[in-house]
């Protein structure tokens, strides 16, 4: 016969089961991303130490030991961490910009008629070009190169971001709002308790993807007019042909890119706490 006691322990078991298995999956999950980067790895060095010409010549590239060794060197050097110090300011600069002036343009064209019917054909008509492809526009108009930099990513993540707050706050349903409003809500009212809890988990989506552009525009307007950065050092490296510092700069870039996008992604999550998440972690 079962006891009180044994009723309510059942449940208490079941839920430490499930905590178990749910650490044991994150394990074996973390297992097996670390164990692609390292099979790639092992790969690469297999291919390049072994002058391996199939089609793909990667006779040509450094191996991993000789990456490894000119980023150990690099390390020690203060232009690197100067390098790094400088395309991180340019990214953060560039895109908060980006990230403010974005989330308020795309509320606005989401919410207002008149700002979209002027806003919007000019924001429509600049979004297909590539943020790159204005870099002789930056140099002509800004007195700086630092300032045509940050300009350049501005637009690389903003694009991204005002266009996933649009989406979002248009895809708030009007319920929502009309229950605001009969409660007594004012436009405000509606502001902060509707449209910005609301449109989170699409701006957020929006932020890292403009995160990831913003990388790519810096690091290429660092390399044609930069003057420090890591694109910049990586260019200078190709020119002088020390591959192995070509490769520093590049797992640099990864490595920054991958931290910046993980920060957003950890943010994202923390403001979006709300959300109902059982499906991604059983994933």
């Amino acid at each position: 016969m079962t006891t009180v006691a044994e009723v309510i322990e059942s449940p208490v078991r079941v839920e430490a089961a499930s905590v178990r298995d749910g650490k044991s999956v994150l394990w074996r999950r973390r297992s097996v991303r670390v164990g692609s980067v390292v099979a790639a790895v092992a790969l690469w060095q297999v291919l390049t130490a072994n002058d391996v010409r199939a089609w793909l010549r990667f006779d040509t590239l450094p191996t991993v030991t000789e990456v490894a060794t000119a980023l150990t060197g690099r390390l020690g050097t203060q232009n690197y961490w100067l390098d790094l110090g400088q395309s991180l300011i340019r990214i953060l600069t560039g895109f908060g910009l980006a990230a403010l002036v974005g989330v308020i343009t795309g509320i606005m064209l989401g919410r207002s008629t008149v700002f979209a019917d002027v806003f919007g054909p000019l924001a429509e008509l600049a979004r297909p070009i590539p943020a790159i492809a204005m870099v002789p526009v930056a140099i002509l108009l800004f007195p700086t190169d630092e300032a045509g930099i940050v300009f350049i990513t501005f637009l690389a993540a903003y694009f991204p971001i005002m266009v996933s707050t649009r989406h979002a706050v248009r895809a708030l349903p009007t319920i929502w709002e009309d229950s605001v409003r009969t409660l007594g809500g004012s436009r405000a009212d509606v502001l902060r308790r509707v449209v910005l809890p609301g449109i989170l988990p699409g701006l957020f989506g929006g932020l890292s993807v403009g995160m990831g552009v913003a990388w790519i525009c810096v690091i290429s307007a660092e390399m044609i007019s930069g003057r420090l950065g890591v694109g910049y050092r990586t260019w200078q490296a190709y020119t002088v042909l020390n591959y192995s510092d070509v490769f520093v700069g590049i797992i640099t870039i990864g490595v920054l890119g991958f931290t910046t996008a993980a920060a957003v992604e950890l943010i994202g999550r923390r403001a979006t706490r709300w959300l109902p998440r059982a499906e991604e972690n059983i994933r």
